[in-house]
């Protein structure tokens, strides 16, 4: 007898079928990274997929993935942080000053450079907290202060005159791989675990998922605002050491624009704006996705004022894809 269209495997397709949206929608980013790698390794040339060039990718990016988790935790709260990119501009000129200006050891320079960091993160969370103000405002407020305290300090000329010793943190490298990629390698898989393996992250998603419910069942949404916007902070600062000792120059504008690029990183990650949903892993794709879109359209010699326009594209599709989805489920 013929089992071609038998019950049992006519009721096997329809679970294929039923499975393909969740497929799409747990692992459609890392098929969308797979596809801009294949789009970039045809058009360029074989310039793309040279090791060089893939290892350059991962370390440019770097950055903006030790930067990231702390924009995922504030998302996650339905927040935003537009202050990171000054936050990375000013620990840039601080620490600069410290060991060059004032001759501190670059150890405790970036120390400090780092509290101040998330003493700036504290303040947003603060505010933000207690005063009841948007965060928009509030980290929109932080980042204009924080340029012209930069510009103050340093004058708007550049800082220089580090030792060698410092560089490695940018540009050394363990083994085969860059130190850089190593402590965004460590700060995802940090961020992962406050997330997955925490009471932490657990308040996270409550908290941004509905903040009045969190705050019935217990949660202290004032102190998870406090430590979600202080972790940004330090995490901001952490980049930022990192940009200083890669460019051995401490710029008043070295993160201008900085929290774009993060944003848009997150939020392709799968990181919703209204908050409550997102993982580490997904944000990792969205990162390499930005990265590889931003190497591949250099190489195609595409100008700088083209690719301000994709990405802002790609942050309004992908801002635009999260709301739909919230439309489906009814929130």
């Amino acid at each position: 007898m013929s089992t071609e269209n038998s019950p049992m495997k006519k009721q096997t397709k329809t679970d294929l079928v039923k499975r393909i949206p969740g497929v799409v929608k747990n692992y459609g980013i890392y098929l969308a990274l797979l596809c801009i790698l294949v789009f970039f390794s045809a058009v360029t040339g074989g310039k793309f997929q040279r090791p060089n060039n893939i290892l350059n990718v991962i370390r440019q990016v770097s950055m903006m993935g030790i930067a990231s988790v702390g924009m995922a935790f504030v998302l996650l709260l339905g927040g935003i942080d537009l202050s990171i990119g000054s936050t990375i501009t000013l620990v840039n000129i601080v620490a600069a000053w410290f060991m060059v200006k004032a001759g501190i050891h670059p150890v405790p320079a970036c120390l400090t450079a780092l509290v101040m960091a998330a003493a700036v993160g504290f303040f947003n969370g603060w505010v933000i907290a207690n005063i009841k103000m948007p965060p928009l405002i509030v980290t929109l407020s932080t980042m204009t202060i924080l340029e012209g305290l930069a510009f103050i300090i340093c004058g708007g000329v550049p800082i220089f005159g580090f030792s060698k010793d410092f560089a490695v943190i940018g540009q050394g490298y363990l083994g085969p791989v860059p130190i850089p990629v190593i402590i965004m390698a460590v700060i995802l898989a940090a961020g992962a675990f406050i997330l997955n393996q925490t009471y932490f992250g657990r308040y996270f998603y409550a908290v941004g998922g509905n903040e009045e419910a969190a705050a019935l069942s217990g949660i202290s949404v004032k102190r998870v605002k406090y430590l979600v916007y202080t972790l940004s902070g330090f995490f901001a600062g952490l980049a930022g050491i990192v940009m200083l000792s890669r460019t051995m120059s401490g710029q008043a504008l070295a993160g201008k624009g900085f929290e774009f690029d993060v944003l848009t990183a997150v939020v392709l990650g799968g990181v919703s704006v209204n908050g409550g949903y997102g993982k580490i892993s997904n944000v990792v794709a969205g990162i390499l996705i930005l990265g590889v879109l931003s190497n591949g359209m250099v190489l195609m010699n595409i100008t700088q004022y083209v690719q301000m326009v994709i990405k802002g594209s790609v942050l309004l599709l992908a801002v635009g894809f999260d709301c739909y989805q919230k439309q489906r489920k009814g929130v």
